[in-house]
């Protein structure tokens, strides 16, 4: 019988921590004003909208790139290698049973002319569960690395990052802060990317944040 190759462990999607802030410019052409002041329902429920608006003058804005945070973030640097040990160690672990089932299925093949029918159909009955086990515990660890992970993710926005951000905004007296992928900066632009900033001080605040020991490992 042909061998069969066991899936790797899935790679993990990027999951950004810092939610997205995005401005929305709209602009009304006449039809659209006409057609506005025709929908009576629309209009009335605006009626006590106030029509205040920020000016440029009073906007104080930043913007940070979330990818250089989760790049040069010591305790996110950590964070993923903690995830990456633990995927390391599934790997072998599974190798290892791999194998074993493989041995399992060769000594079944050899003993097909020796075994009654009805040994041999106890011995495949038990490989195939076994091979079913084998396939429940890769997706089962597999999940569990990733809700680890996601854990500790969220750990590190609530506690270390989200306070760091809001004491920079409270700091520099912000009125908004982007993400740096929602955005496009002229050169001309200074002092608007704060990335740095938020390393260093995320830097000094937290370097490390123990996943919890995923099941099955």
């Amino acid at each position: 019988m042909k061998k069969e190759q066991n899936p790797i462990i899935k790679k993990y999607t990027k999951m950004g921590i810092i939610a997205t802030a995005v401005i929305v410019v709209a602009l009304l052409g006449v039809w659209s004003i006409s057609h506005f002041s025709q929908n009576h329902d629309t209009a009335s429920a605006i009626e006590a909208v106030s029509d205040d608006a920020a000016t440029a003058s009073q906007l104080r804005i930043a913007v940070v790139s979330m990818d250089k945070i989760q790049t040069n973030a010591k305790v996110l640097e950590d964070l993923h290698k903690q995830r990456a040990d633990y995927e390391k160690k599934l790997k072998a672990k599974l190798e290892k049973e791999q194998k074993s089932i493989e041995k399992e299925k060769a000594d079944i093949e050899k003993s097909q002319d020796v075994l009654s029918q009805e040994a041999l159909q106890r011995r495949v009955i038990d490989y195939q569960r076994r091979v079913n086990e084998f396939q429940r515990h890769l997706s089962d660890s597999a999940q569990s690395i990733e809700a680890t992970y996601q854990d500790a993710l969220q750990t590190i926005q609530k506690n270390h990052l989200d306070p760091v951000i809001q004491g920079i905004i409270a700091k520099k007296k912000l009125s908004l802060v982007i993400d740096g992928r929602m955005a496009r900066i002229g050169e001309n632009v200074k002092d608007l990317d704060i990335t740095d900033e938020v390393v260093d001080a995320l830097n000094k605040k937290v370097s490390s944040v123990k996943m919890a020991t995923p099941k099955g490992l």
